[in-house]
């Protein structure tokens, strides 16, 4: 691109990011985890809980930790009990998500820990699906996990890790410099920090260190982080890129539904 932005591109981040986190999907999805450990790992219910909880802040994933510890888990075998029998009808379409990120000129990519079948699910039932320009997920980032032979051959790649950050940036083509991201998980900010990113803290009202930005709701973008839509001069004047009334529309589309 040229001078038309600060930014060139927007990773942003799926669930608990593009809708809201108390929409049912979180809570549901930590269910699931736990019937899995209980069902397919054979750990009691009060155990599940508790060892759902430490994997995932040990290793990023419960997949993960299950696979270090010595279980071999098949990735889409786990994602389809996991992801599988969520209550997707919980989510809503957005149309001022839609109208919201069509007005963005930048590309726009989404970077999740989630399989891409959930990834596509999620988008349409938003009505997003055409929104972005490509997906990058659990797939991306573990591409040769299915070839392993043992569990521990291939670790499980995920954010916060700086593995995935780099996978991330190197697949979306993109310059850290002048590219913002957007995740609730405050971990998941500060790795997107670490490599460079310009970063975006989603659900909260106060920045955190690393968090160059804080959204409540991905839906104030407008209003946070104008500059997405503001062109820069070799002056270092700045001038707005669409005209007034744009802009305004923009801010009004999202006050609607906030």
């Amino acid at each position: 691109m040229d001078f038309s932005s600060s930014f060139d591109s927007i990773l942003f981040d799926l669930d608990d990011t593009l809708y809201p986190a108390n929409v049912g999907i979180a809570a549901a999805c930590k269910k699931n985890i736990e019937d899995f450990l209980v069902e397919k790992c054979g750990f009691s219910e009060i155990q599940a809980s508790t060892l759902r909880v430490e994997l995932f802040k040990t290793y990023g994933s419960t997949l993960a930790g299950l696979r270090v510890l010595g279980y071999n888990i098949d990735a889409d075998d786990y994602h389809s009990f996991v992801h599988g029998r969520l209550p997707y009808d919980l989510i809503k379409p957005d149309l001022q998500l839609r109208n919201l990120l069509r007005s963005i000129s930048q590309r726009k990519i989404i970077f999740t820990n989630s399989d891409k079948n959930h990834a596509i699910k999620v988008l349409d039932r938003l009505g997003l699906s055409d929104c972005f320009e490509k997906i990058i997920c659990f797939e991306t980032m573990n591409p040769n996990l299915s070839k392993s032979s043992r569990p521990d051959e291939f670790p499980v790649v995920l954010k916060p890790s700086t593995d995935a950050m780099k996978i991330a940036l190197a697949v979306a083509d993109v310059d850290p410099r002048r590219t913002l991201f957007l995740d609730d998980s405050v971990r998941n900010v500060a790795a997107g920090k670490a490599v460079g990113l310009r970063t975006v803290l989603v659900g909260k009202s106060v920045k955190t260190k690393e968090a160059d930005y804080a959204l409540e709701t991905v839906n104030n973008l407008a209003q946070v982080i104008p500059e997405i839509w503001v062109s820069g001069t070799e002056g270092g004047d700045q001038r707005i890129s669409r005209t007034r009334s744009e802009i305004d529309s923009i801010l009004a589309t999202t006050a609607v539904g906030a």
